[in-house]
């Protein structure tokens, strides 16, 4: 199927009240405002087609890069490929999903997100942090390097709150993820983040909360979830 093809049948899933949703989560025109569930359905005939995905990509278009995300294997991608996707995101949902997620599948998931996080584009940095929360959701914790990932939620407890508002966000979610996927991190991610206190993000005209990390974290202890690891970084 061709690309064309297949973005008029993206569209034709359109909802205004869903893109009225997402322009309110940042979402940049284009956006069509095509539900997840009804994406899905266009989905499974070109499962894991990075050619298809990364057209569908450069369409621009919110829906097409979230579909995107949804469609390519991340383990088939080049870093070229990825450092475009993070430069032409639509928004910073589609970073921080579409975007973190074939990154974290892909072979360069650590070197990419540790130069993502210095860089000196917030929106770029987000995507980086966002990146590493979902590589450690998924890695086995013996195949993570646990010196690095606690050198690095000790540069989140110490700096956190001078970043920009979606690092801000990121790094928070970064904390959380250590305390929730990672057992030998558990008990440094719930010190630091008693010690970090609440995130202070503006989520602007939407009903988003910030999770408190520590009680994020003593919930998914309640539930005997802890380093329970996801079977996939997409949703």
């Amino acid at each position: 199927m061709s690309v064309q093809n297949l973005l008029e049948q993206l569209r034709s899933l359109a909802s205004e009240s869903v893109a009225a949703i997402l322009r309110k989560h940042g979402a940049q025109e284009p956006v069509w405002g095509v539900k997840v569930e009804d994406m899905k359905k266009l989905l499974k005939p070109h499962k894991n087609d990075v050619a298809l995905a990364c057209a569908l990509f450069d369409s621009g278009v919110y829906d097409a890069q979230y579909l995107a995300g949804l469609m390519a294997d991340g383990r088939l991608m080049s870093e070229a490929q990825l450092q475009h996707w993070v430069e032409s995101a639509n928004a910073h949902a589609i970073r921080e999903y579409s975007v973190a997620w074939v990154t974290a599948e892909s072979p360069f998931a650590m070197s990419m997100a540790l130069r993502w996080i210095d860089d000196e584009d917030a929106a770029v940095a987000a995507t980086g942090w966002a990146v590493l929360t979902q590589f450690i959701s998924v890695t086995p914790d013996e195949k993570l390097d646990l010196v690095l990932l606690e050198s690095l939620l000790t540069r989140v407890k110490s700096g956190v709150h001078q970043q920009q508002n979606r690092v801000r966000s990121a790094m928070n979610h970064y904390v959380i993820a250590l305390g929730c996927f990672v057992l030998p991190l558990h008990a440094a991610a719930l010190a630091a983040g008693e010690a970090i206190g609440k995130v202070a993000v503006d989520v602007g005209d939407t009903a988003c909360k910030i999770p408190f990390a520590p009680e994020y974290i003593k919930k998914v202890v309640q539930r005997g979830s802890v380093g329970k690891k996801r079977k996939s970084v997409k949703c």
